[in-house]
């Protein structure tokens, strides 16, 4: 068995041959290849050290921008040829030699999954706390953006004559709402159940970005209705289409704006070949809810959201306030000291949902508690508190109350993550016109 390296030597040895690489004068698909391999041996909680060696060693040393900005300055008050002169100069002079790694990655023949992945991992790297790394990260994703563009992706249909490898790969990276089996995926390939993928042409043999779409008469107000056990017969002519399930397959592709191409370019298909289809809308989980949200505010936590545990407790009548302290009793064998704790006891568990008395009593208050969360919270930035909130909402569909479906997964993992509740954003006639303009299409 070799002998695992030092961390520290491996960082050594990758910062040498990212030098090298941008360096080389020739193809660098052999010292690519070789830091891929020393790029595994490093352990996870070693990268984010990496990445920064990566940008204190690879960036534009600080010495030379005060000189590049001085006689660019005084170029630019010279007459115009000078001044374009001096500003081209100044783009080349200013190039990190980050950014010519990773586009000699892009370059190389499968540099653009590496690019993918090395993002993905900084990405991973950002939520286990490691500061420091947006100027890394944003330049990846930058090049990344670039390489994404409407040129180079094609949207192709998934259906049951698709390759058994490429159905398969669907299969295992559905995440919304998991498979267990291969039939599960057929299930989801029939006249009013479609399915599509975003290619690049650099990766054709899987999708970056796929969605799932049912064609129904109204709109449903569970999941079970679309894959469930009380999923309806086929409409002659349906009218709506429900966005269900939407999954990037590159974790690296991240926040690039792939999903809002992806849906403008599933509507425009469905538009042509449904044209009943008047409404589009989705109808999408609400991760977190329980355990990220209402938990923490019940359990009386610093957080910065906007409800509080006192206001959750108003929305619960008399009746039911007695009723839920009741089961509450039974579950503790002792009497909650408030409501909140009450509620604690039995939303901990998904064992509540087969009460039929207590699903009353909290339909009506969880739904606008959900409501709330994605409607009206917002994290530091202003941007929807909830992150599939966020994703529709930025893109231009509206949440209106009644959109908020109470018992709509009843799953044991649509019940303690969310009690049950999914919601449907709206897109408009109005959001597609706007986003065929905004995309220059």
């Amino acid at each position: 068995m070799p002998k695992r390296r030092n961390p520290a030597a491996v960082i050594e040895s990758l910062v040498r041959m990212a030098g090298k690489i941008v360096d080389s004068t020739e193809a660098p698909e052999e010292l690519l290849e070789e830091a891929r391999v020393l790029y595994d041996q490093l352990p996870v909680e070693a990268e984010a050290e990496l990445f920064r060696r990566l940008l204190d060693t690879m960036e534009v040393p600080a010495a030379e921008i005060g000189p590049v900005l001085d006689e660019a300055r005084e170029a630019l008050a010279s007459d115009t040829p000078i001044r374009a002169e001096a500003l081209a100069t100044l783009r080349k002079r200013l190039t990190s030699r980050l950014h010519l790694l990773l586009e000699k990655m892009a370059d190389s023949p499968g540099g653009l999954r590496l690019l993918i992945g090395l993002r993905s991992d900084i990405l991973s790297a950002q939520r286990r706390g490691a500061s420091g790394l947006e100027p890394f990260e944003s330049e990846i994703a930058d090049l990344l953006t670039a390489w994404f563009r409407h040129g180079f992706l094609s949207l192709e249909e998934i259906t049951p004559r698709s390759p058994y490898q490429l159905i398969r790969y669907l299969k295992d990276r559905e995440l919304v709402h998991p498979m267990v089996s291969l039939e599960e995926m057929g299930l989801r390939l029939g006249a009013d159940r479609r399915c599509f993928g975003l290619f690049h042409c650099a990766m054709p043999d899987v999708p970056v970005v796929f969605i799932e779409v049912a064609l129904t008469g109204g709109i449903p107000r569970s999941i079970d209705e679309i894959i469930g056990p009380a999923a309806k017969l086929p409409e002659e002519h349906p009218d709506t289409a429900v966005f269900y399930s939407i999954n990037n397959t590159q974790n690296g592709l991240a926040g690039l704006g792939l999903g809002k191409v992806l849906v403008y370019r599933v509507t425009e298909i469905l538009r042509r070949d449904n044209p009943d289809v008047k409404t589009y809308v989705t109808l999408s989980p609400i991760p977190g809810l329980w355990p990220r949200y209402l938990r923490p505010i019940l359990e009386g936590r610093a957080t910065n959201f906007g409800l509080t545990r006192t206001q959750i407790e108003e929305e619960f009548p008399a009746k039911s306030r007695e009723l839920i302290v009741a089961r509450a009793a039974a579950r503790l064998g002792r009497t909650p000291a408030s409501l909140a704790d009450a509620l604690l006891a039995l939303l901990s568990s998904s064992e509540w949902f087969g009460d039929p008395a207590l699903v009353r009593a909290l339909r009506k208050p969880l739904t606008e508690i959900a409501y709330i969360h994605v409607a009206k919270e917002r994290d530091a930035r202003g941007r929807p508190l909830n992150p599939v909130a966020n994703f529709h909402l930025s893109n231009g569909a509206i949440i209106p109350r009644r959109m908020v479906h109470f018992g709509a997964n009843t799953t044991r993992r649509g019940l303690e993550d969310s009690c049950s509740l999914m919601a449907s954003y709206v897109y408009s006639q109005r959001w597609f016109q706007a986003l065929r303009r905004n995309l220059g299409l």
